[in-house]
């Protein structure tokens, strides 16, 4: 098996807070970041840490660099410093919701 830079914590809180799928998160982006004063095309349309995220969700465990993990750790901080370590935090408003949406989580989704 070959080695991996991601150690198993950062893997499952990554993955515990980041509860869109690749698919709903790509959509997501290409639909928020969408406006008359955003990106003309939708694939570059949201903020670059939530195509980070995307690239991520993308990869094998294994094909991870230590940017990749640096980027998930910092995922699981903003996430987590919003919702709580439970995740069970209330956002206060639709704009709060909207940027952890750029992250991958979604905060209405039940567990």
């Amino acid at each position: 098996m070959a080695d991996t830079v991601v150690d198993e914590i950062t893997w499952e809180n990554f993955h515990r807070v980041v509860n869109m799928t690749s698919r709903e998160l790509q959509e997501w982006l290409a639909v928020e970041g969408a406006g008359e004063e955003t990106e003309a095309l939708p694939d570059q349309a949201g903020p670059p840490l939530g195509h980070r995220v995307l690239e991520i969700l993308g990869k094998r465990k294994a094909d991870l660099t230590h940017d990749d993990v640096a980027v998930m750790r910092r995922v699981v901080d903003k996430v987590v410093g919003k919702r709580g370590e439970e995740l069970d935090a209330p956002v206060a408003d639709d704009r709060g919701r909207r940027r952890l949406m750029d992250l991958g989580h979604d905060p209405l989704r039940p567990e």
